[in-house]
């Protein structure tokens, strides 16, 4: 298991980096044609691209930082960050959106002349866009949110080339300059459901939610049926990353049963049932809670 996700970690890493360097160059190619052809739908694009590029580069510094040992004061060490990263990003989409709804907003009420040569420079957009998704699909956008909010930054702007093009050809074919503003505002619309998203499942975990893929009383009933163990209490699952999930609990179990092979027990089980890794069992007597009436269960 270490292996595998060293292993992981190092291919979410290296996508995340190749991707930088081909958002990052790109972004400068496509704000001088933005400019120069005049179109939004371009310049939202590249500004959506700097965004992007933020993006990658937050959840790159994320890996990095998470990669630091834990010491006295971060008991967990700084893996939490990659969350932080995803909420950043986040955050970011759903500003990213709002500022191209604005720009669009004045677009329809006066709408400039935009040059068709958008088409060529939104095409090479959309094939950077694409070599780009297709490096982060090979990270693991299923499981690590960091990687994830970073790729959806990518198919937001991979749909804004296909805006771009769209409008593009539309003024050129029919000079139907109201193209251009109508694609951005179709861009900002998708961007902002999956900028919510990333923002949602992030504050989630930073609020030490439980994880959606573990339903916690699936979890107590197996453990309550593991012989000798008689009931289990205060039972906290949560995320410290997107990859890391952690359990506490008390389980309460028979005078005369051997205590340590409860433990392995409850371990292994859910170490198999549900890939949870970093379990704190506190095994206790009938006693122990008839003593004290626990606050939550």
């Amino acid at each position: 298991m270490g292996h595998d996700h060293s292993h992981g970690h190092n291919q979410n890493k290296k996508a995340l980096l190749i991707s930088f360097l081909f958002i990052f160059t790109f972004m400068i190619v496509e704000v001088i044609g933005g400019i120069v052809t005049n179109s939004l739908a371009l310049l939202s694009d590249a500004g959506h691209m700097l965004s992007d590029a933020a993006a990658i580069g937050l959840s790159l510094a994320a890996f990095y930082i998470g990669e630091k040992a834990s010491d006295k004061g971060k008991t967990y060490g700084y893996k939490r960050f990659e969350i932080l990263a995803a909420f950043i990003n986040g955050i970011t989409l759903i500003f990213v959106s709002l500022y191209i709804f604005w720009e669009a907003y004045h677009r329809f009420i006066d709408t400039p002349m935009v040059s068709p040569g958008m088409i060529v420079i939104a095409s090479i957009g959309l094939v950077v866009n694409i070599i780009v998704a297709w490096i982060l699909m090979r990270g693991d956008t299923e499981h690590n949110l960091n990687v994830r909010s970073a790729f959806l930054h990518v198919l937001g702007d991979m749909l804004g080339s296909v805006g771009a093009i769209a409008a593009g050809l539309l003024i050129y074919f029919f000079n139907w300059n109201l193209a251009d503003p109508i694609a951005s505002v179709i861009v900002a619309i998708l961007i902002v459901i999956s900028g919510w998203r990333v923002t949602k499942d992030s504050v989630h975990i930073l609020m030490e939610g439980s994880p959606a893929n573990i339903d916690t009383d699936k979890v107590k009933m197996g453990m309550a049926e593991i012989t000798g163990v008689i009931e289990v209490h205060d039972l906290h699952v949560w995320c410290i990353t997107s990859e890391f999930t952690a359990l506490s609990c008390h389980v309460v179990v028979e005078k005369e049963v051997d205590r340590d092979m409860i433990l392995l027990k409850v371990s292994k089980f859910l170490e198999e049932e549900f890939d949870i890794h970093h379990s704190t069992i506190q095994v206790e007597g009938k006693s122990v809670t008839e003593g004290h009436h626990h606050i939550c269960t």
